[in-house]
């Protein structure tokens, strides 16, 4: 056991320094941090709606990681296929498991990080007014597990090609259908035409088992939900992966 961790904490450490050892981790949290106070201050209209609230930040972010986890998770296993540096990789004494879980759990960390440095915009509504922090908090927990939700997606989809781009468009499909799925307008939808369809769809999207975070309450239904498709997705990369290594 203590070798496994040991394992797993070396692929995170060699994974987390190939991130901010070139101009990729910093360009990453920039665009995110200027988009998240963009889509909340200007096109959430933070400052009309006279509310010291982060609602529109939370509504807006699964939108932001639409694009923007899967451009981190393309990577992962891609790059290492079009180096040549994956076979070397996996013939080391590490198990699979070992460095799939190492490497993604790494590009979690990241993505968790970009996220808590929006703590301004914390700051900027308690200034500003009495929020719920609660809520807050509950809506930054949902954040995280909706990341590593697409995260994992994001490996899955890079194990299967060594071509970034295709990695990445197979993996913003996936995502997209995984908050459609639950997005109101496609509920409605299917309300008029397959209404015995709802509950089933729903249960499938990210967006049903996020939206209870974002109002401020964390049901452990909804956090087995994301850790679920993580272990689901992160199974897929196995797999996908032995089958390469066979």
């Amino acid at each position: 056991m203590n070798e496994a961790i040991r394992h797993i904490r070396t692929i995170s450490k060699r994974e987390l320094i190939s991130y901010f050892s070139s101009p990729v981790a910093y360009v990453f949290i920039v665009i995110f941090l200027i988009l998240c106070g963009f889509f909340t201050l200007n096109i959430g209209r933070f400052f009309e709606s006279n509310q010291a609230t982060l609602a529109a930040f939370f509504f807006y972010l699964p939108w932001l990681y639409l694009f923007l986890v899967p451009a981190i998770g393309m990577r992962l296993w891609s790059e290492e296929r079009r180096m040549g540096t994956m076979e070397l990789l996996l013939t080391m004494p590490v198990t699979s498991w070992r460095a799939i879980l190492g490497k993604f759990l790494a590009s979690w960390l990241f993505l968790a990080l970009a996220l808590v440095l929006t703590f301004p915009l914390v700051i900027t509504v308690n200034y500003l007014g009495d929020p719920d922090n609660g809520m807050i908090v509950s809506g930054y927990v949902g954040g995280i597990l909706l990341s590593g939700g697409f995260l994992a997606v994001g490996s899955m989809t890079s194990a299967l090609t060594r071509n970034q781009v295709v990695s990445f468009i197979l993996s913003v499909i996936i995502c997209l259908f995984l908050i459609l799925a639950g997005f109101a307008p496609v509920t409605e939808m299917l309300e008029d035409k397959v209404p015995w369809l709802i509950d089933l769809v729903s249960s499938f999207s990210v967006m049903t088992h996020y939206y209870g975070m974002q109002r401020g309450v964390i049901n452990l239904r909804d956090v087995i939900f994301f850790l679920s498709l993580i272990v689901f997705a992160l199974f897929c990369t196995g797999v996908i992966i032995r089958s390469h290594r066979a």
